[in-house]
């Protein structure tokens, strides 16, 4: 690692942004500003000249870090080995899984007739686009195994569709819907249930509020305008509505969600019909439906358990007063359950690392299952056979796949992928505790190359999410690879708001709470400073959505801490969030400045678009990466926030914003849209903090 000089460092001059200053909003007294207004109009023809000019300049910026083509091509190497899904066996006795050959857009679908027989092709998404920006969002069999129901989506949009292919001659049927959304296709008889929004407004698919969901029963080889609208609450439009058919396809479940911390359930006998019956009307806990056999249903939830309990529901008298409870709250945060045989397999998450455990159905404990390290696990099982496969991943551990024996309780490893010029065993990883403003203990995970020391300059890349619930547990990326061959820490700091340490935790990150998620994140850097590893000229801080919010608020709270900042596709005015698309569903982490004088004026402190500094404090070099298909986190909370920040007083550290297109929230992105990222966003911390790839 030397330092790098370079002229795309030299001062620059940014593209003029589209305002008018006469707008602005009052909150209960209080007038708030909003002079780039008209960037929330995003098909304007002003903010489209304004998009190509930012890209145009960003673009000249980096065109000038002279090893970007070589961190291009480092990246290409990493991703380009084959990666291999879980085998899953189906009624047909086939067994179906994902793999990627290397650097494949998307991931294809196999079937094979046994572990070791030759696949078939059963559906490659890469053909259904020239450029690979169609993903697989899902699939689902009918019960008979008949049809095969696969979820699109376009561009990185949330916006499905919905087609159905033959399953045995994988011809594709008429069958086609659209204006899908947040939905499975969940089969009864020779039909299934999805939900969906009325059509949206031409011009405004994207960023327009979605409100009404709906959800209907399709008819295999009747169009869409036939099909029957099963569920609705036009009382309720801010709900999300979801439908879920056991295989018996005897019960069918309902859950509404999107205005609390959970989800309400309903349950319904389709054999014997009637009405609704509600098992949970509030959403105040998450009620989450892992399997059914016959009339009784095993649920897993917080009621009364913040790190979750499994419950057994008899569905003929279904309210929740009446459930059992199998296996109570643990020391660890319960994640999930599915059956093997006749048996359970508990997936529980201590320390933000995961473990899985074997019960009996009546909740007795049979053993652990032994990992080889500490890590992420996903498991491949069913209740009509006792095979079990599960791929376990780490931060230098990528996707492993193993067969494990339920009656001895031994692994038996089936493969891993293998990177070229890249040894594993050279880096290693640590999990640390440290402590927040509060004095509360925030774990975080460190991995490095063997033998680094402590000299107060080694480079990090510090990462964090902090909210919905969402735990970060260790992963592989290859991506990442790049950094640590280069002599970087990754740092992973399990915030709260998150789900690490069950509902407590995660509410300790919420609303007026809010402050402390960001303390926690400062507290890692300052810790990492204190004991030697790095210092603020030498951290970069990166964050995705809620992970972009933290990002913009932590580096005005204390631009003086990092020397670079990339929020990715973030939520940056707190203030106007739940007026777009589907944003009103994160009140329930944030509130709303509607709620309450109190709520918005924490709100105000905090949002990143409002809070920027303009009085020559020097802030990091910062990179805002957006696209112009995120129709979870519109495009226009960046743009507001770019055009801030390369207005105000905050020193010569650039300042730039990298609009995608094509693309949107991450989800389903092409791999060659992933590496044209990653090498973005890795020169321009390479650059601003004065790295110099390896050759």
């Amino acid at each position: 690692m030397v330092v790098a000089s370079c002229s795309s460092n030299a001062k620059l001059e940014y593209p003029e942004a589209p305002t008018d200053k006469t707008v602005s909003d009052n909150y209960f007294g209080t007038t708030v500003n909003d002079p780039y207004r008209p960037l929330e109009n995003d098909t304007a023809p002003a903010t489209l000249e304004w998009v190509k000019a930012e890209n145009a300049l960003t673009e000249s910026y980096l065109s000038k870090i002279p090893y970007r083509e070589q961190i291009r091509a480092r990246l290409s190497e990493l991703n380009n080995y084959k990666k291999t899904g879980l085998p899953s066996k189906h009624k047909d006795g086939k067994y179906y899984f994902y793999e990627n050959d290397g650097l494949q857009n998307q991931s294809v679908l196999y079937r094979t007739d046994s572990l070791n027989g030759k696949p078939e092709v059963f559906l490659d998404p890469n053909t259904l686009s020239e450029d690979g920006t169609v993903a697989l969002q899902g699939l689902s069999f009918s019960n008979d195994g008949k049809y095969a129901a696969y979820i699109i989506s376009r561009s990185g949009s949330d916006w499905n569709e919905i087609f159905v292919m033959d399953a045995k001659t994988l011809q594709p049927l008429n069958d086609h819907i659209e204006w899908a959304k947040f939905t499975d296709a969940s089969w009864d008889g020779d039909g299934f249930y999805y939900s969906s929004y009325p059509r949206p407004e031409k011009g405004k698919e994207f960023s327009n509020a979605n409100e009404n969901h709906q959800v209907y029963y399709h008819k295999i080889g009747t169009p869409q305008s036939e099909d029957r609208l099963v569920y609705e609450d036009k009382a309720n439009p801010l709900y999300f509505h979801s439908v879920y058919v056991p295989e018996d396809e005897n019960w069918m479940f309902l859950t509404a969600s999107g205005q609390g911390l959970g989800n309400a359930l309903k349950v319904k006998n389709l054999k014997k019909g009637g009405d609704w019956k509600v098992m949970e009307p509030s959403q105040d806990y998450e009620m989450t439906v892992m399997d059914v056999m016959g009339d009784n249903a095993y649920i897993l939830t917080n009621w009364n358990a913040p790190k979750n309990r499994l419950m057994l529901a008899d569905l003929n008298n279904p309210a929740k007063e009446n459930w059992k409870e199998i296996i109570p709250e643990q020391k660890g945060v319960m994640k999930g359950m599915q059956f093997a045989g006749d048996k359970m397999i508990l997936t529980m998450e201590e320390d933000a690392a995961e473990h899985a455990y074997i019960y009996k159905p009546s909740g007795e404990l049979i053993r652990e299952m032994q990992f080889p390290t500490f890590g992420t696990v996903g498991i491949s099982s069913d209740k009509d056979h006792n095979e079990v496969y599960y791929a376990l991943t780490s931060f230098a551990y990528p996707s492993s796949r193993y067969s494990y024996d339920m009656t001895t309780g031994e692994s038996k490893f089936i493969g891993a992928p293998e990177i070229k010029d890249f040894n594993m065993d050279d880096y290693v990883t640590e999990q640390v505790f440290y402590p927040s403003a509060d004095g509360t203990k925030i774990p975080m995970f460190l991995t490095y190359k063997k033998g680094l020391e402590k000299n107060g300059k080694n480079p990090v890349y510090l990462y964090g999410y902090g909210g919905f619930n969402v735990s970060l547990t260790p992963g592989f990326s290859a991506n990442r690879l790049l950094w640590l061959e280069n002599g970087g820490i990754y740092a992973q700091a399990n915030l709260r708001g998150g789900s690490e340490y069950g509902e407590e935790w995660h509410l300790a990150g919420t609303k007026m709470n809010k402050m402390n998620v960001f303390n926690d994140f400062i507290g890692a850097a300052e810790y990492l400073i204190q004991e030697g590893w790095t210092s603020p000229e030498d951290i970069a801080i990166v964050g995705g959505s809620n992970g972009g919010l933290l990002v913009g608020a932590t580096v005005n709270l204390r631009p003086d801490l990092f020397k670079v900042a990339i929020p990715e596709v973030g939520v940056m005015d707190m203030m106007r969030y739940h007026l777009f698309t589907i944003g009103w569903n994160w009140a329930s982490d944030y509130g709303t400045s509607a709620d309450s004088k109190e709520m918005a004026d924490y709100l105000l402190s905090y949002s990143p678009l409002h809070t920027i500094k303009n009085d020559g404090t020097p802030y990091p070099a910062i990179l805002v990466t957006t696209a112009d298909h995120d129709d979870r986190v519109v495009p226009a909370h960046s743009f507001k926030y770019a055009a801030t920040l390369q207005a105000s007083d905050t020193g010569d550290a650039p300042k730039l914003i990298r609009i995608d297109s094509k693309a949107g929230h991450g989800g389903g992105k092409p791999m060659s849209k992933v590496i044209d990222e990653y090498t973005d966003v890795y020169s321009f911390i390479f650059n601003n903090i004065g790295m110099t790839p390896k050759k």
